[in-house]
């Protein structure tokens, strides 16, 4: 499988959620949220985002305290780790501070991405710990969740309003299909089975991403036509597992 980035859709809104996000008019309102069910991508395109732009990604721990979060936000950029949590919070500061200074310079983004926020979006106190850092220095901080985290800032609204942007990755469509077969496939696939692998994955990237490996798998011992390999060509061929299930979804004779 090609080791190839996709634009899909979902991908599209967030970056376009972070140009929201830079044209904010508060300018401590530094926080963005990005939701959706687990498979949808979300991971993928955070950790590809922080690459990148040579941001910095953590993820939540459900017994997060101020300290552990600290401490492991040091580690991630290799800082010393002081004894006492205030000098910790305030070598944190100073060492994003540094790095956000030199991003303006290359003219790129820096920002802190949290992934699993579910885990600490009902915690009052290292809520507000990133929200008190995200302030001090206007770091964009990208909270990544999967269903819960809106509802439960709500219980906060002194972390509510910092959040100027919103993100919910929805499942892919057919055109997004499309273009994760042709970008990360190494054989050509037929409409057919394109739209096959859609509605067997449910529009979940994971299990579009697993259809994607089996069609690989057929096609490059296959001489498939012109169009590419179709449904009728890998009809009986095991496409991927159903998640909830856990049987294996096979290919139809015609779709």
């Amino acid at each position: 499988m090609k080791n190839t980035f996709v634009e899909t859709g979902n991908v599209k809104r967030f970056l376009s959620a972070l140009s929201g996000l830079e044209a904010r008019g508060a300018q401590e309102a530094c926080l963005v949220v990005v939701d959706g069910e687990p498979g949808l991508g979300k991971s993928t395109t955070l950790k590809h985002w922080v690459a990148q732009n040579n941001c910095i990604y953590l993820r939540a721990k459900k017994e997060w305290k101020p300290g552990w979060f600290a401490n492991e936000l040091l580690d991630s950029i290799r800082a010393e780790q002081p004894h006492s949590f205030e000098r910790k919070y305030a070598k944190c500061l100073q060492e994003l501070a540094m790095r956000q200074n030199s991003a303006l310079m290359e003219r790129r983004t820096f920002g802190l991405v949290i992934d699993e926020a579910d885990h600490i979006s009902s915690k009052a106190t290292i809520l507000e710990t990133i929200r008190d850092i995200s302030d001090m220095i206007e770091l964009p901080t990208i909270l990544v969740g999967m269903g819960k985290v809106n509802e439960h800032l709500k219980r906060f609204p002194q972390v509510l309003s910092r959040v100027s942007q919103k993100v919910k990755f929805e499942k892919l469509d057919v055109t997004d299909v499309r273009r994760l077969v042709d970008g990360r496939c190494e054989v050509k696939v037929a409409d057919d089975l394109v739209r096959f692998v859609h509605q067997a994955s449910g529009g979940y990237n994971r299990e579009v991403l697993e259809a994607i490996a089996s069609i690989e798998r057929f096609g490059l011992r296959f001489e498939a036509g012109d169009e590419g390999v179709t449904v009728r060509d890998m009809a009986g061929q095991p496409l991927l597992e159903n998640r909830h299930t856990g049987k294996k979804i096979v290919v139809p004779e015609a779709f």
